[in-house]
């Protein structure tokens, strides 16, 4: 099955610049050029939790293991430390001398690492929000660092081109990856813990090998730059997004591109799978946040599915938002293995694969607004094996440029009647989901109103309790 759009959340009102799923997947969180920081609560009746509390715009955001602490980063050299409640309680911590680029907690739950346009990278114990140590090495502002999954090392990326992969206890650089040639934009430890990927504004991804120090795939990945990746649990695929405003999923065993979902309405920020790998989410320039549902994974059980019983109460509500048109895997055979590889390693290079554009037929039940198509499978991946510019891919074989079959008009053949009903629902859905929406903003904007009532309330009883 294709990846499927099961919510779109509007509540933020500039770029939306990271997002990040609570492990109890009970709750997604979103880092905005707002200020705010927003949790979304999957449950139906619960509303949104809108944090502030930073006094510039939010980079990142990150959830601790167990879920009951949010970190985030800001532009203002802060990183607060969210209890994800409705009372929004935080601790701050006076991080950098800089903005702060990027939060992770590690695995264990003990340590926070926060990277800085200061060009340092700095661990903190959570517990008391104490400084550890700082990572030195970088020569320009350092936009991403993760630990791996054991907290040994981590790996940070900067806009000197450079990724590094630091010893977390010796408090040093164990090698730098010069491969890059534009600024890092993001990095990302495998979920395996022995290889790190990043991705660049040279619009390429990249994954090394932490234990031979060797290149082993390398992306021609989009058309700008490539601003976050995040991998799923399973390692076997990833996810990217960019400026060209696409997301992209890569099939890592086979080492071809698996997905172009075109959604976002400008640049694509950010996007990460959930712990489980059942989801992954998205953010843009249009303040949006998306969460789509990943169905690509056979190897993983559907809890939803009639075999695995009814649907929980605190699983995301199900919407028909948006589907994805099926892209074929490539007819193109993969790259095989480097020589002298390990059994079972990625492919050392990326190979062709077919790019369509997911929008046919799409709908966004938001604004109820049809986006324009293309010709099924009308794009080719220009992956192309070695490097190269994504432009210089062939066309697709005339006989390779096949129309959606006839019957898939109507999904499975139904009789016109039903589907007809169904389309009227879907309308239906439509104008309910838009008066929901209006109803959220009228409540949003009176909440602010509210606030600036209560501030100026403090404000004067202040001012007669000192004239007093």
């Amino acid at each position: 099955m294709d990846p499927f759009l099961e919510r779109s959340f509007r509540g933020h009102k500039n770029t939306v610049t990271g997002v990040a799923f609570n492990p109890n997947m009970k709750q997604l969180a979103s880092a905005s050029m707002d200020g705010c920081v927003m949790v979304w609560n999957f449950r139906p009746q619960l509303r949104a939790f809108r944090f502030v509390g930073h006094k510039a715009g939010v980079t990142s955001v990150c959830f601790s293991p167990t879920g009951n602490l949010l970190a985030s980063g800001s532009k203002d050299q802060t990183v607060r430390l969210w209890v994800p409640t409705v009372r929004g309680e935080s601790a701050i911590i006076k991080a950098h001398t800089g903005t702060v680029r990027s939060v992770h907690i590690s695995d264990d739950g003990r340590h926070l690492l926060t990277a800085s346009d200061d060009k340092t990278v700095k661990v903190w114990v959570v517990a008391g929000q104490k400084f550890k140590c700082s990572f030195n090495g970088h020569i320009n502002w350092v936009r991403s660092a993760q630990f791996s999954p054991d907290s040994r090392f981590a790996v940070s990326g900067s806009d000197d081109k450079m990724v590094k992969l630091w010893d977390v206890e010796r408090h040093s650089c164990v090698h730098t990856f010069f491969d890059h040639t534009g600024i890092v934009t993001s990095v990302k430890f495998h979920p395996d813990g022995n290889c790190v990927a990043s991705c660049s504004a040279d619009r390429t991804i990249k994954l090394w090998d932490i234990r031979s120090k060797e290149l082993i795939q390398h992306y021609p990945a989009h058309t700008d730059i490539v601003n976050d990746i995040g991998f799923h649990p399973s390692g076997n695929y990833l996810v990217s997004a960019s400026n060209d405003s696409s997301l992209k999923i890569w099939d890592l065993r086979e080492g071809h591109l698996f997905y172009t979902l075109q959604i976002h309405e400008g640049p694509a920020m950010a996007a990460q799978f959930s712990s489980t790998g059942e989801f992954f989410a998205s953010g843009g320039q249009d303040d949006q946040v998306l969460v789509w549902r990943t169905n690509f994974d056979q190897a993983e059980p559907d809890p939803f599915s009639a075999a695995s019983g009814a649907r929980g109460q605190d699983a995301i509500p199900s919407a028909p938002v948006a589907t994805a048109t099926r892209a074929e895997r490539p007819r193109t055979a993969p790259t095989g293995p480097r020589p002298g590889a390990d059994a079972g390693e990625f492919p050392n290079v990326a190979t062709g694969g077919r790019v369509v554009d997911p929008r046919e037929g799409l709908h966004d039940k938001t604004r109820g607004q049809t986006f324009a198509t293309r010709d099924y499978m009308q794009e080719e991946a220009a992956v192309v094996a070695g490097g190269g510019d994504r432009s210089g891919g062939a066309p697709l074989a005339a006989q390779e440029r096949r129309a959606v079959p006839q019957d898939w008009a109507v999904p499975g053949g139904m009789p016109e009647r039903v589907a007809s009903t169904l389309e009227h629902m879907v309308r239906q859905l439509d104008m309910v989901t838009q008066t929901i929406s209006i109803i959220d903003e009228r409540v949003a904007l009176m909440e602010e109103k509210y606030s600036k009532l209560e501030d100026f309330c403090r404000q004067y009883l202040g001012k007669q309790m000192d004239g007093e």
